[in-house]
């Protein structure tokens, strides 16, 4: 089912050009230096867009639960800065995901669609320390993020 719903993301709804020019504009960030993590964030973005079905959108934080790597502070100090200098390109580009996102819940097939657009427009508004990743590793993710919270409900935390 996910694979039809691939195929139907590329070929009536045109998903591999939101792929090619969200790539095209993760390039433009990565040439200036500063914005090295705003295109990096943006080529997962395009990376999400190629297969949405099988793949989920996850902040590296949340990636870092499971994996253990936890970021530098330096870095994560760098993606702060990063983000307040994106903030109005981010907002004009989160505008435009929302009209896109409208136009395809009008029809019927294009709900799902406009289901992957929604999951893509945070990841548009903030694509700093976002990685793609499949959805198997998301639900592990998804599990032990459930995990610690009943931890700290439990008080055991």
């Amino acid at each position: 089912m996910r694979i039809f719903l691939n195929i139907i993301w590329h070929f009536p709804f045109m998903g591999f050009l939101f792929a090619l020019f969200t790539a095209i504009e993760g390039l433009f960030w990565c040439c200036t230096i500063i914005g090295i993590p705003l295109g990096l964030g943006l080529f997962s973005l395009s990376r999400f867009y190629l297969s949405p079905f099988t793949h989920a959108l996850v902040s590296k934080s949340d990636l870092a639960l499971v994996t253990g790597n936890e970021q530098n502070t330096a870095i994560k100090a760098w993606g702060l800065v990063i983000r307040i200098l994106y903030f109005p390109f981010g907002l004009i580009l989160a505008f435009f995901e929302c009209i896109v996102i409208v136009f395809q819940f009008i029809s019927i097939i294009g709900i799902p669609c406009g289901i992957v657009s929604a999951k893509a427009l945070s990841t548009i508004f903030n694509p700093i320390n976002k990685t793609c990743v499949s959805r198997a590793i998301a639900d592990q993710i998804a599990q032990k993020k459930a995990e610690n919270s009943i931890a700290k409900m439990s008080g055991k935390a």
